[in-house]
């Protein structure tokens, strides 16, 4: 299996997240009692109301119709996760060769994502671009595919261009497959674009893709 990143020029962009100014209702009424005028009720009414918009990216906020998760770590570091769905997959319409699979990402999540699953193919390309304008400046951010191989799979004994044997790696959890590193800067502009491939000619099978994983490195 193959995993690269490379980068070219575009035009930068702004993403602006907002959310709409909500206002507690509040409510007192003081009641009176007949035959007891000194003694009061007080009556306190409230509506939910949203974390601030600081505690909604510390846990993650959602993006492009949930393909897309933004989150920030400490020092207002900026994360992203892309998604399956948000990732150009040869064949994923195909259900012979892939199936969606509808789950949470998070125990913390309110909804869930959608993620793929490889049924049976001979030859695997994963493709996704993003805008480098979305990150943190002068930073070094490390990009890794996010799969899970399921006990049952088959076909991955011949590793392929950055050199990751998926037949060694664990099964039944979530690991991370290193693509590459980049660094930005005001002088760095355009779209990353990432790969994932084998195009060994040989039928593969039982690996879940949940997404690519942009993160400031340690």
């Amino acid at each position: 299996m193959g995993a690269e990143l490379s980068r070219e020029d575009g035009t930068e962009r702004e993403i602006i997240i907002t959310g709409e100014d909500s206002q507690p209702e509040r409510e007192s009424e003081a009641k009176q009692e007949e035959g007891h005028p000194h003694e009061h009720q007080s009556i306190l009414r409230t509506t939910d109301v949203p974390p601030p918009i600081h505690d909604q990216l510390s846990a993650g906020v959602f993006l492009s119709n949930r393909t897309m998760k933004h989150w920030v770590e400490k020092e207002s570091k900026k994360c992203f996760m892309i998604y399956a769905r948000g990732l150009s997959i040869t064949w994923d319409e195909n259900n012979s060769y892939w199936q969606w699979l509808t789950q949470k990402d998070a125990p913390s999540d309110d909804a869930s994502v959608e993620m793929a699953e490889l049924l049976n193919v001979c030859w695997l390309d994963v493709h996704g671009r993003f805008d480098m304008s979305k990150l943190s400046l002068g930073m070094t951010y490390e990009v890794a595919f996010m799969i899970l191989m399921r006990s049952s799979g088959y076909g991955w004994q011949i590793p392929q261009e950055h050199k990751e044997n998926l037949k060694e790696k664990p099964r039944g959890d979530w690991i991370e497959i290193k693509a590459g590193e980049l660094s930005t800067s005001k002088h760095k502009e355009g779209e990353m674009e990432v790969y994932m491939f084998e195009h060994g000619g040989h039928w593969k099978s039982g690996l879940v893709l949940k997404g690519v994983l942009i993160r400031p490195k340690n």
